[in-house]
């Protein structure tokens, strides 16, 4: 940052995410409410799915392939032929391209943790922290206390800090970061609370007042607290173009691929929807997400009765027991598939350590194979999950362009 004339110092107001699961689920409620106020966005994520310019929009549209040359040209000579991770010289490429183009919001999503990650070089008007879980415990730590002070690291001196539902052990962890630094704490369930209702809105309260707003766009029970987390974010940001309408127009309009997407109509999916099977995508990967996904899957079997399959693969870092446990006792059959151009596990020993979970597998070459041998079974629901990149190689041979 110091090389290139410090670009973090010229975003446009900064609403920073860290947490487990649900960040890119807030980033895109938040992108999808300003927009609707005709708010102009700066959008920084990872992964990417099909295309890596998926990181970085600027104003809200995917960057160029020339912006993002001449940004990463740029950063290559700043470093002079330093160490440099994959992820630092990305996020310094974007910040760069952000600090020469006006917005009115950066929305910043963190990449690993929150403490020591790329993206916590700013201050922040907004601090956010979805859901803390177990993940990456390689990095962050093997307790829920010590993930959730990774993941604090994002609180700065005086500035919001809003929170999605916490474990008591990491709730305890951020209140003491906030109190320590003089950082108003926003809690989901405290500071502001909100139920999806009979009525099928969702009802939003804070200590400023009430919002009557549409059901999440997102499908699962999971999206009703991030939507509401984006919801007190988009409050604590304040500024008064983003009133309740926009926030109402914009919570319909919200797109976010891989989190549980229905497909169907691609060169892949296709065959399988026109035999009457259902294709979902999740890219779900731990316990947290496992859980979560669960609950979808069912309610998947109390409503039609009919099977539900699933095709997984994961990367060797996961925890497949962890992840799948919750889901095996709703599954109908799984089928194991490799992560392509990742260092997944072998579909065998993936199938073996899921067997163990009660739950009848085979293992397959790929996708495609995966897809041909449910053709065979009873039409249902099939849920692809298990890796953000395996979700991004079934978008790609579907043919899907990132928008």
């Amino acid at each position: 940052m110091t090389a290139l004339g410090h670009p973090e110092r010229a975003l446009p107001p900064v609403i920073h995410v860290a947490g487990t699961n649900g960040k890119g689920s807030v980033v895109a409620n938040l992108r999808a409410m300003f927009e609707a106020a005709g708010l102009k966005a700066h959008v920084y994520i990872s992964p990417h799915l099909v295309r890596f310019h998926e990181r970085i929009r600027i104003n809200g549209r995917l960057i160029s392939e020339h912006a993002l040359d001449e940004a990463l040209r740029a950063c290559e000579t700043a470093n002079r032929g330093q160490p440099i991770t994959f992820f630092e010289i990305t996020t310094a490429a974007a910040f760069l391209t952000f600090a020469h183009a006006r917005a009115d919001v950066t929305l910043l999503e963190v990449g690993l943790g929150g403490r020591l990650d790329a993206t916590n070089v700013v201050v922040p008007r907004v601090s956010v922290i979805t859901p803390v879980a177990r993940d990456h415990q390689q990095f962050l730590g093997t307790t829920l206390s010590k993930i959730a002070h990774e993941k604090a690291g994002i609180v700065k001196s005086g500035v919001p800090c809003i929170t999605g539902p916490q474990h008591a052990h990491a709730a305890a962890v951020i209140k003491a970061r906030t109190k320590k630094l003089g950082a108003p704490l926003i809690r989901f369930g405290e500071e502001f609370k909100g139920r999806l209702g009979a009525d099928g809105a969702l009802h939003f309260r804070d200590q400023t007042g009430s919002l009557t707003l549409p059901p999440p766009a997102l499908q699962g029970a999971h999206q009703i607290a991030n939507t509401l987390t984006a919801v007190a974010a988009a409050r604590a940001f304040d500024d008064p173009r983003l009133d309740a309408a926009a926030m109402e127009r914009g919570l319909t309009q919200v797109h976010w691929p891989a989190r549980l997407q229905r497909l169907g109509d691609g060169r892949l999916t296709g065959t399988l929807s026109a035999k009457g099977f259902d294709v979902w995508l999740d890219g779900g990967h731990n316990p947290h997400a496992g859980r979560a996904l669960a609950k979808v899957i069912a309610n998947w079997r109390a409503e039609t009765r009919a099977p539900v399959y699933l095709i997984c693969g994961m990367l060797t870092a996961k925890d497949p027991a962890g992840f799948l446990a919750p889901l095996t006792r709703h599954a109908t059959a799984c089928w194991t598939v490799p992560v392509p151009d990742h260092a997944g596990f072998d579909p065998r020993v993936l199938a073996d350590r899921i067997r163990r979970l009660g739950l009848t597998v085979t293992a397959t070459e790929g996708l495609e194979t995966a897809f041909a041998a449910l053709q065979r079974r009873r039409p249902g629901r099939v849920l692809v999950t298990g890796s953000l990149y395996l979700a991004g190689a079934l978008l790609a041979a579907d043919g899907f362009r990132p928008r």
